[in-house]
């Protein structure tokens, strides 16, 4: 038996934010909306692409998550054929504030190209920043940059040596369309 989709997607939304996590949610809660990308990926061979995007937020689990999903590029016709083959990327990431740590947890899921990353979030000066590790044991940096309540620039980046120095791996330039 299947669930009908209207109560699925009833039980997960919620309106806002949880009243008993306070102001701790609003390190994230200025992205609930809809962000179009310019997303470029920087190879290792220093060559890149750039595609488009979008990229979509909503208060989930009695506001005590934020949810995203992220499509590139977008849906419609720019999606046919192979997912995988073409290196499309169609995503989801739960960020649940902990107020044990007083940070975040990230968990990213990407069916398409088979990616599950766990990370910790938190406030570093003006930008928010997500720390983890890729199952090859490289350290990534995924962070938000560059905040106005229109726009924001993301950027994931790895590390072979702990740390130390960082490699650009993917950057987004996000746009807020329609309202929040």
């Amino acid at each position: 038996m299947t669930t009908p989709m209207p109560a699925f997607l009833d039980a997960l939304h919620a309106t806002g934010p949880s009243p008993d996590r306070g102001d701790n949610m609003d390190l994230y809660g200025w992205l609930i909306g809809s962000w179009a990308l310019d997303v470029t990926r920087f190879r290792d061979d220093g060559s890149s692409w750039r595609r488009p995007g979008e990229w979509h937020f909503g208060w989930v689990l009695e506001g005590r998550a934020i949810q995203d999903v992220w499509i590139v590029p977008p849906r419609g016709p720019g999606r046919h054929g192979d997912a995988t083959a073409n290196g499309n990327s169609f995503g989801s990431t739960l960020r649940v504030y902990d107020p044990r740590i007083d940070a975040w947890h990230i968990q990213w899921t990407d069916p398409v190209l088979q990616a599950y990353l766990t990370m910790v979030g938190r406030k570093e000066g003006d930008d928010i920043v997500q720390l983890g590790t890729m199952p090859d044991g490289q350290r990534m940096r995924w962070s938000f940059s560059r905040i106005t309540p229109d726009s924001f620039v993301w950027r994931a980046e790895l590390s072979a040596d702990g740390g130390v120095t960082w490699r650009l791996s993917v950057e987004f330039h996000a746009r807020r369309i329609g309202s929040a």
